[in-house]
């Protein structure tokens, strides 16, 4: 249980520090990901993060298992 608080703790701490830096450097929105702007009506959907997100993650809980 320690090392899934640890994790949690971690993944949250990157995603407060990446968001700015994404921000400022104009990643925002990535290449991939779809915007619907219709009227008032507005929806992203962040296929390109999730992708990214994913793969971190993945070779994380790899290198942590070995």
């Amino acid at each position: 249980m320690r090392h899934f608080m640890f994790l949690i703790a971690i993944v949250v701490l990157g995603a407060v520090v990446l968001v700015p830096v994404i921000n400022l450097v104009g990643l925002d929105p990535l290449p991939g990901d779809f915007t619907i702007r219709h009227g008032d009506f507005h929806l992203a959907v962040p296929v390109t993060y999730s992708l990214c997100a994913s793969t971190f993650l993945g070779l994380f809980y790899y290198f942590l298992k070995r």
